[in-house]
């Protein structure tokens, strides 16, 4: 394995991939990264499948048999996905069974147009994660207001969730609170309170959002400030006594999870975020370049601050330079909602051509 990533999983943070095509998977690419980087584990989303369908014709022949079958568009993009995501599920079953289940995980997001509506979001998670007919398949719901009720009724399904789109220690605090309601409900209806989840906190598009806005001292600190804090209130949680009780009674811990931690400015280090966030009990998902850069140059820092470190005195400058954080964190994750729901039009725009441009080929492939 790879020193440089050797570092990062020594300190205890599991490290997963931020991407999968049907190319990584077919060019044992993705094999090649689980044994020199010690991947266990990937997350993918609409945006990522967007850009795999785009490039190349790998998907072409499964669009036309799947068209020729009579699936609509998200039928036929879930029947894809899913695929990739069995294939990847495999190849991290191995982690999986070494740890016990902790560790070894894929990911599925639910379709961004449901994230308002929370009882098809629970009832599609369920249908998803069955389909899937995978032990180590996260379905992906969106840590909203709307979809903080979902989480806690999937968990209580026993569906394991990867929360994302969290932006703040508030917005992960909320979807922790929801994730012990499910496993507390479980235990009171005499179920297995072992049901996995993670917690994604997005971390670069932080200081994308303030670029330009705050002075120069304060460039990519806020990303950074918001992730300590919201370590902070991680360990914080997982040394009270409400989960210490639902520990003792075998349930699993909701690790936190570090997301678009891809540098965004230029002018910084490509590796400033991994390093910065290297953490005990969390995983980083990483997208293959900066994977890569790590890999090639990167130094762990030390494990973060279970205090928080100097995450307070940073944000009290941001705030001073007039950024209202909490604010902030919401429109973030309005944004990202709107983001999701834009790529996944254009990805049904993408394969309904593609559906079309098939079924003109079928046509003409036929005699006359």
């Amino acid at each position: 394995m790879n020193p440089r990533l050797k570092q990062l999983r020594d300190l205890g943070q599991s490290l997963w991939l931020d991407n999968i095509t049907r190319d990584l998977l077919d060019s044992g690419t993705l094999a090649r990264y689980i044994g020199d980087y010690g991947l266990t584990g990937l997350t993918s989303n609409p945006t990522i499948f967007d850009e795999a369908l785009g490039h190349g014709s790998a998907y072409d022949a499964g669009i036309r048999d799947k068209h020729a079958a009579g699936l609509d568009a998200e039928a036929l993009f879930l029947e894809l996905a899913l695929e990739d995501l069995r294939r990847a599920a495999d190849l991290f079953q191995p982690a999986h069974q070494a740890s016990g289940g902790v560790d070894g995980w894929v990911s599925m997001e639910l379709s961004p147009l449901l994230a308002s509506d929370t009882a098809k979001s629970i009832e599609a998670a369920a249908r998803i994660h069955r389909q899937g007919a995978r032990d180590n398949l996260f379905i992906k719901i969106p840590g909203t207001p709307e979809g903080v009720p979902a989480i806690e009724e999937s968990i209580f399904n026993g569906v394991p969730i990867n929360v994302t789109l969290l932006f703040s220690a508030e917005q992960y605090t909320a979807v922790a609170e929801a994730y012990m309601r499910g496993i507390e409900r479980r235990l009171q209806a005499g179920r297995d309170p072992v049901v996995t989840s993670v917690a994604s906190l997005f971390v670069s598009r932080w200081d994308k959002a303030v670029a330009g806005k705050v002075p120069d001292e304060l460039n990519d600190r806020l990303g950074i400030a918001v992730g300590q804090r919201a370590y902070r209130a991680y360990r914080q949680l997982l040394a009270s006594e409400r989960w210490q009780r639902l520990a003792a009674a075998g349930a699993r811990v909701q690790r936190l999870l570090w997301a678009s931690t891809s540098t965004k400015n230029p002018a910084a280090p490509d590796t400033l975020y991994v390093s910065a966030l290297a953490a005990p009990d969390t995983i980083d998902t990483v997208p293959e370049k900066t994977l890569a850069a790590f890999a090639d140059h990167g130094e762990a820092a030390g494990a973060m601050a279970m205090d928080g470190g100097d995450c307070d005195a940073v944000l009290e400058q941001f705030a001073k330079a007039g950024i209202d954080v909490d604010a902030l964190a919401a429109r973030l994750q309005v944004e990202g909602a709107q983001s999701f729901v834009k790529s996944w039009k254009q990805l049904m725009q993408r394969i309904e051509g593609k559906m079309a441009a098939a079924g003109g080929e079928s046509s003409r492939e036929r005699p006359a």
